[in-house]
């Protein structure tokens, strides 16, 4: 099964940070969240990555052209005209797809411009700025026990955040506007799709969270996974740090592998 990362936004509220990378490789422990990320699906066995680019893609495509050169301890041999001798294979098993976006697509315009790399079955998509300790095995058995078209993973953080309304089948009624409610259930990310969801976005200029997901709920196709356990994202430098803090201490939740 593909998993499909967002990975194409401004990330303007990291201010300097991300005047110079795009959001998805900001470090956390010296390696960029966007590998954290991988890592995570990795470690459930997931390890086919479709990545959606747009502002900086470019750098995203450098970091995984050398992906298996920084992985691996190398000896070039600039008496044989710089011949590269790579000593043990310490890169991860990734099939990597980086598909250019466009740098002003919206989430869901970036979703359906990956439609020819998905195929006819269900895949996974979630942003490239946020972790979680989800187990993801788990998180898809309860997306086929559901067959429906689109499942969420749903958290409940601090209020700040849009809220998931939910009946008491964990069938998502509709997505509520910003709540002060702390009880609230919000869209992590996470998702699993059947590609017929594609079939709900126009063009590029769509949120993939407003039409297609509010959509997806009213006509009862769209159900929530309850994670109960760790999800932080990386909009502003507080979290940043915060996230690096966690791993520095060893006590990173998300660190599955």
């Amino acid at each position: 099964m593909k998993v499909v990362i967002l990975a194409g936004g401004y990330g303007t509220r990291l201010g300097e940070e991300t005047t110079i990378r795009p959001k998805p490789m900001i470090e956390i422990g010296e390696k960029p969240i966007l590998w954290h990320i991988m890592k995570s699906y990795s470690f459930y066995g997931f390890n086919e990555f479709i990545i959606c680019l747009g502002y900086k893609g470019y750098q995203i495509k450098e970091y995984f052209a050398n992906y298996f050169l920084h992985e691996s301890d190398t000896t070039f041999d600039f008496t044989k005209g710089g011949d590269a001798i790579v000593h043990g294979h310490k890169a991860e098993p990734w099939k990597v797809t980086l598909v250019d976006t466009g740098v002003e697509t919206l989430t869901g315009g970036r979703l359906k411009r990956v439609k020819a790399y998905l195929g006819a079955e269900d895949f996974m998509l979630t942003y490239g700025d946020g972790l979680a300790d989800v187990n993801i095995k788990e998180l898809l058995k309860y997306h086929q026990a559901h067959n429906k078209l689109a499942t969420v993973t749903a958290v409940q953080p601090r209020g700040r955040f849009g809220a998931l309304s939910l009946a008491a089948d964990n069938r998502v009624e509709k997505f509520q506007e910003k709540t002060a409610d702390n009880n609230a259930w919000i869209n992590a990310g996470f998702f699993v799709l059947k590609p017929r969801v594609i079939d709900y976005i126009e063009g590029d200029n769509i949120l993939f969270e407003k039409e297609p997901v509010q959509r997806l709920a009213k006509e009862g196709q769209l159900v929530a996974y309850k994670h109960q356990g760790f999800w932080q994202p990386m909009d502003t430098l507080r979290e940043r740090t915060l996230l690096e803090n966690l791993w520095q201490t060893g006590k990173a939740p998300w660190k599955v592998w």
